[in-house]
């Protein structure tokens, strides 16, 4: 399209649209030009970093209601004048947002740099006032479920049939593809759309997905509980102690010392942080020497445990023993679950409001609840209140894809193991149950955990060749055997490696000669414990030499990447 074109068309009269079940309110649209941003590769998830220099296109904002409930949501559509693929690229919010906030944005500007139509949506969720959910209550008591709701998946569903019908308008054709991108809320809206809406979008990547929203939430908030129940609030950098005192001993279970804990059920099992109770630590908090506390073992403890019922049964599963437990080390600028403050020498709970506000907006419906006193008793029949009134609605862990499978969709899921938010192991229950229900996940879902990395970013291993190979399954059905990842290690040399689909892991072969090489390791069955064979690695390396030859494994191959910035806060 010419660019004296391009002023025309982006005009509110080019585009015809209507939404079953909604009005719309407003168009606008407007010519973007000289739009320049650098990118990170954890901002985009799952692709690399980019320079996006002096792009153009047509920014298109439809507003709209849902007769009757009173709602605007507000979708925004940046439309490529120059470089358009044919292609389509939805982005996911964070949090308690839908999206149309910092980190859509960047994935927006990195999907204009490679040549994506994209659209991101904000549910219609008003995020003006300080508090992180001013929706949630309509008056003390009442909370607004329709607004929840959209966030759940109505809005899910509209952006797709709106961003499908924009691009027609603009282009004077429908998208050929359409992708969906997102981590955390993201990838549970990710997930929502496979299991809701199974043909709104034929490739799905869904990081981190906090499918069992009410668990997650009430996960996140466990470790005050329990510092608030014991009436002990340990120091940062006892946790801290904790944490790399576990990553130092179990980190060469995986046959290499790189910094990464890749066996952490092993390293669970063989780990007791009450035995460092007493350990005698630098404290960067008390710029002294102090001794581990009972109180720090049982937070730890706690966080790695779960939710557990005041009789000691296991309501929800815990965190890696290498999660970030405090944001004081490899996820600094994050919200973490045990972080403290000792600023005045008597330690507080920094307190995570993702878990906080879900249980006084939304369980206890009142936004001066006191969480400071909550009995173990109480706490449990919050956890239960929760499950029974929400997970109808924003719980996203149906397993029957099967509609998803014959509509010919393709999901890749990846979740940090070290995430310090939302448990692997809910992932790995999640795909066992998809497996149970619907013949042949591994034709159309692959699950990616990726050892060493924390929640959607931060830590080692950013799998940012995941997006491409994506593309690769639906466009040209190749799937993705493993997918290459690379960090520096704790001396500072950069390590080439593998991620696997579950419930495969990725070994090293020593007699290959070097771990800092991708092609020296290979996926095998976690049942095998020991080396993988040399065949074995050399099918990985002819994997990678295929990809490259055909550009179907790795994500330079599709669109070139540059250096970004650094990691924005979730």
């Amino acid at each position: 399209m010419a660019l004296s074109s391009f002023f025309e068309t982006c005009t509110p009269s080019t585009f015809s649209l209507s939404l079953f079940g909604a009005e719309i309110i407003s168009i606008q649209a407007s010519v973007i030009t000289n739009y320049t941003a650098d990118v990170d590769g954890g901002d985009r998830f799952t692709a690399p970093s980019i320079s996006l220099q002096n792009a153009s296109f047509c920014n298109v904002t439809v507003t709209y209601t849902h007769p009757g409930y009173e709602d605007g949501i507000n979708t925004e559509a940046w439309l490529p004048v120059d470089n358009w693929n044919g292609r389509f690229l939805a982005h996911g919010g964070g949090g308690h947002r839908a999206g149309r906030f910092p980190l859509s944005t960047q994935g927006m500007a990195g999907a204009i740099h490679d040549g994506f139509a994209t659209i991101t949506t904000d549910a219609g969720l008003d995020f003006s006032q300080e508090v992180m959910v001013p929706w949630a209550l309509l008056s003390p008591g009442n909370v607004n479920l329709h607004k929840l709701q959209n966030l759940a998946s109505t809005s899910l569903n509209d952006l797709a049939a709106i961003g499908k019908s924009l691009i027609k308008s603009f282009y004077g054709r429908p998208p050929s593809y359409s992708y969906w991108n997102g981590c955390s809320q993201g990838g549970r809206q990710g997930l929502m759309l496979a299991q809701r809406y199974p043909t709104a979008f034929d490739g799905i990547a869904a990081a981190a997905p906090a499918i069992y929203w009410t668990e997650t939430l009430f996960n996140i908030f466990w470790p005050e509980q329990v510092m608030r129940m014991l009436g002990e609030y340990p120091h940062m950098c006892e946790l801290d102690a904790i944490t790399a005192a576990a990553i130092s001993k179990c980190d060469g279970l995986d046959g290499v010392t790189d910094g990464i804990v890749a066996e952490v059920d092993e390293c669970r099992a063989n780990f007791n942080p009450f035995d460092l109770v007493g350990t005698v630590i630098p404290c960067a908090q008390t710029h002294t020497n102090i001794p581990i506390s009972r109180a720090a073992a049982a937070v730890a403890n706690a966080s790695w445990g779960g939710i557990v019922s005041p009789t000691g049964e296991q309501l929800w599963y815990g965190l890696s023993i290498d999660a970030d437990l405090t944001c004081n080390g490899r996820s600094a600028g994050q919200l973490c679950v045990a972080s403290t403050n000792c600023a005045d020498g008597n330690c507080v709970p920094v307190r995570n409001p993702l878990g906080s506000q879900w249980i006084q907006h939304f369980v206890s419906k009142d936004s001066n609840f006191n969480l400071d006193n909550l009995t173990h008793e109480q706490f449990a029949s919050l956890f239960r209140a929760s499950q029974q009134q929400y997970t109808s609605i924003i719980g996203t862990s149906d397993p029957d894809l099967s509609e998803f499978k014959k509509a010919g969709g393709k999901m890749l899921t990846y979740h940090g193991v070290a995430d310090g938010i939302i448990p692997l192991k809910h992932m790995e229950v999640y795909y066992r149950k998809v497996s149970e229900v619907v013949d042949g996940v591994q034709d159309f879902y692959r699950f990616f955990p990726v050892p060493g990395l924390g929640h959607c970013m931060g830590g080692y291993q950013q799998p940012t060749s995941l997006f491409a190979q994506l593309q690769a399954w639906v466009e040209n059905g190749t799937a993705p055997e493993s997918s290459p990842v690379s960090f520096s290690g704790p001396d500072g040399v950069v390590q080439n490696r593998i991620i696997c689909p579950w419930p495969r892991k990725a070994r090293f072969n020593s007699s290959c000669g070097d771990a800092a090489k991708a092609e020296c390791w290979a996926c095998l069955a976690p049942s095998n414990h020991g080396e993988p064979s040399l065949d074995e690695v050399r099918e990985v390396k002819k994997g990678f030499k295929k990809g490259a030859k055909k550009g179907k494994a790795s994500y330079s191959n599709l669109h070139p990447s540059s250096p970004g910035i650094q990691h924005q806060e979730l």
